[in-house]
């Protein structure tokens, strides 16, 4: 049986990616903060592997990952997908320790994910795996009033090159998808606020099959980046 670990698989798009993943008879491990949405979200389904974990923490997020071993035995597949957007302000009205937790959560968490992942891919047998990061449109062109969760998300593409680059000597495939305006609560919320000019939307199921086709791969093919987003953003032309 082939494993992925998804960080923040309580909600959104780790949700809906855990139970496509789940649904073709994976053995997935779902770690975010929430134990019960954890289970919510794997209800139906013997081959989850449930971590309530914080991808901050150094000793929760190594702790997590060993569980994960013990439980799949073998770490094919790390679907670093854990983020938050933070303050939609501007710079001089972000508290610092605002600040902090986007990075924390951003890229601290998503450097702790992959490290652990990294290890555990170079030191089994047979050696390798892959690694997905979640980046974002933003990674590229950022929206207003969206400093923290921008800035992390350029650092984010920078690990994944890194990545890319280091794990080649191991076997370890790394690739990014950048994802747009996936229907998810996060948009919910935006939608809401702008009912007579809502933003263009997609099905967060298109995401979860294109993260399964990067997954599916053969170890000797990998997409280095991938950008998903609803067809009428404006991504292209931004600026």
């Amino acid at each position: 049986m082939k494993s992925i670990l998804i960080t923040g698989a309580s909600a959104g798009i780790g949700r809906a990616t855990a139970r496509r993943f789940l649904a073709e008879g994976w053995c997935v491990g779902l770690m975010a903060r929430r134990r019960d949405a954890l289970e919510e979200a794997a209800e139906g389904f013997r081959n989850a592997v449930i971590l309530p974990a914080d991808v901050s923490s150094e000793i929760s997020v190594d702790a997590s990952v060993s569980a994960f071993l013990e439980r799949a035995g073998r770490f094919d597949v790390l679907f670093n997908n854990a983020g938050m957007f933070g303050p939609g302000t501007l710079i001089d009205e972000i508290p610092f320790d605002e600040w902090r937790k986007v990075v924390d959560v951003n890229l601290n968490g998503m450097f702790l994910a992959a490290r652990a992942a990294f290890r555990a891919m170079r030191t089994q047998d047979p050696q390798g795996g892959r690694i997905i990061n979640n980046g974002s449109i933003s990674a590229h062109a950022p929206r207003e009033f969206s400093i923290a969760y921008t800035t992390t998300k350029h650092a984010i593409t920078g690990m994944t090159k890194s990545l890319s680059l280091d794990g080649r000597a191991f076997d370890i495939a790394c690739g990014q998808i950048d994802i747009g305006n996936a229907r998810t609560d996060l948009l919910e919320g935006l939608i809401e606020r702008n009912p007579d000019n809502p933003p263009p939307v997609m099905n967060v199921s298109h995401v979860a099959d294109a993260v399964f086709q990067m997954a599916t791969l053969p170890p000797e093919a990998n997409v280095q980046f991938m950008t998903i987003m609803a067809t009428k953003m404006p991504f292209v032309g931004r600026g």
